[in-house]
């Protein structure tokens, strides 16, 4: 591994710019006018320099659907993104509910090296809602499961819920819910609303979602765990996430980049690109959530990246797949709806993607203060571009974005994990290793 000298860059953008050395995957000076004979050099030219993102909420399609989205690609476009950590979710296949899956997404990340890919067990067996899967074997294994999610698919009845929750406080792990009443969503393709109604579209009403929060919050109380509200979208989510919490209960929430820009207006032109799970809300969900992350109610963005063939997409509205590009885009969604309002500076900026995210699930080499002695876990983002998102330009295989021909502000221009460049200039590094049957 060699040295790494980054010259001036600001630091969670504040103060005059600064050197920052990287030896051996640590921080090993920050101050003016530092040398490092044989570094290699990154010209910060005034960027702003932030701990490396963490995804809690990442589809790599890895092992089934690899048409999509692979380890290998998803984890170029996390890098390009700002990412040195994400989590694969388990709605894979086969699904990843024994540890044979998620060992395997495991070591597929460790071979392809570009960000740290942490593997999602399924709660159930199957995703079927029946039976828990085999939550104490994942998390004892090699990939070492730290959170457990059936997303797609709600864990809707809540004696199972209850079990799981009662597992996860045993083995110390957490539980993420994707919140939804099935049965107040059969058929549903978007927002329950003015906007559904007048195009014709089966509506979703808030309550499939905040039901299941408020359930689940109690859940959790009683069985004295910690449960985590996958893709937080509306305004009743939110006050009843800030209940829980005032009332000491364990409970996490997330919010997705595009539940903080864009709203079912999109749906206007029955663009596929725009469907999602949970749909696309109203201006006054879009505001709340934003407020929402500001103040700490919510704690963290994630991306729910989710990649879909053309197929799944170019089709009827109501027949295609639910999902979203996100890992490279996501950074410029923020500063769009949090940073130009002024509703997040850039440290709060690196507490949601990194810190709390980190936090959350407990990773000590994540999210951790640019300081000396720190793991070299890092992100340059120039906070003075702009650029169009076109999706057939992005690292992931599909193309599924709903920002096409958008222009955002902000670009990531280097990732670190742990002192080796990533992503530079737009373009990923090579994996740093071979998959096994290539050996």
């Amino acid at each position: 591994m060699s040295d790494v000298l980054i010259t001036g860059v600001r630091p969670y953008g504040e103060g005059d710019p600064v050197d920052v050395l990287i030896v051996g995957g640590v921080i090993r000076r920050i101050g003016s006018d530092l040398q490092a004979e044989g570094a290699e050099i990154v010209d910060g030219n005034g960027q702003v320099l932030l701990p490396g993102f963490v995804d809690l909420h990442t589809h790599l399609r890895e092992p089934g659907r690899e048409d999509t989205e692979t380890i290998e690609s998803g984890s170029a476009a996390a890098a390009l993104g700002g990412y040195t950590a994400v989590f694969a979710m388990a709605n894979t296949s086969p699904v990843a509910d024994t540890h044979v899956v998620t060992d395997h997404v495991w070591r597929r990340g460790q071979e392809v090296g570009l960000v740290d890919v942490y593997p999602v067990g399924a709660v159930t067996v199957g995703l079927a809602g029946a039976q828990l899967a085999e939550m104490g074997t994942m998390a004892t294994a090699a990939g070492a499961v730290r959170m457990f999610s059936d997303d797609g698919h709600c864990v809707d009845d809540p004696l199972i819920m209850r079990r799981a929750l009662e597992y996860a406080r045993s083995l110390g792990v957490l539980i993420a819910q994707h919140a939804e009443e099935p049965r107040l969503t059969s058929g549903a393709v978007a927002h329950e609303g003015p906007t559904a109604a007048r195009l014709g579209l089966a509506g979703w009403p808030r309550a499939a979602e905040e039901s299941i929060v408020a359930r689940d919050a109690l859940l959790a109380r009683d069985a004295g765990a910690r449960v985590h509200i996958c893709h937080a979208s509306t305004a009743g989510t939110v006050e009843l996430v800030k209940w829980a919490k005032a009332q000491g209960i364990s409970i996490t929430a997330e919010v997705t980049p595009h539940h903080l820009l864009l709203t079912d207006a999109r749906l206007e032109t029955y663009d596929a690109a725009n469907k999602v799970n949970p749909p696309l809300r109203e201006g006054s969900d879009t505001e709340a959530l934003r407020q929402a992350l500001a103040e700490g109610i919510v704690d963290c963005v994630a991306t729910d990246h989710a990649p879909h063939a053309e197929q799944d997409k170019c089709c009827e509205f109501a027949a295609a797949r639910p999902g979203m590009l996100g890992l490279e885009t996501a950074l410029s969604v923020v500063v769009e709806t949090m940073v130009r309002p002024g509703l997040l500076d850039w440290r709060g900026v690196a507490r949601v993607m990194s810190e709390r995210p980190a936090d959350i699930v407990g990773l000590d080499d994540q999210g951790r203060p640019i300081a000396e002695g720190e793991p070299a876990n890092l992100v340059l983002v120039d906070p003075e571009a702009t650029w169009t998102v076109a999706g057939d330009e992005l690292a992931s295989i599909a193309s599924n974005t709903p920002y096409e021909e958008m222009t955002l502000p902000g670009r990531v221009t280097t990732t670190l994990l742990r002192g080796r460049i990533t992503a530079r200039d737009g373009v990923a590094a090579a994996p740093v290793g071979v998959r096994a049957g290539e050996r």
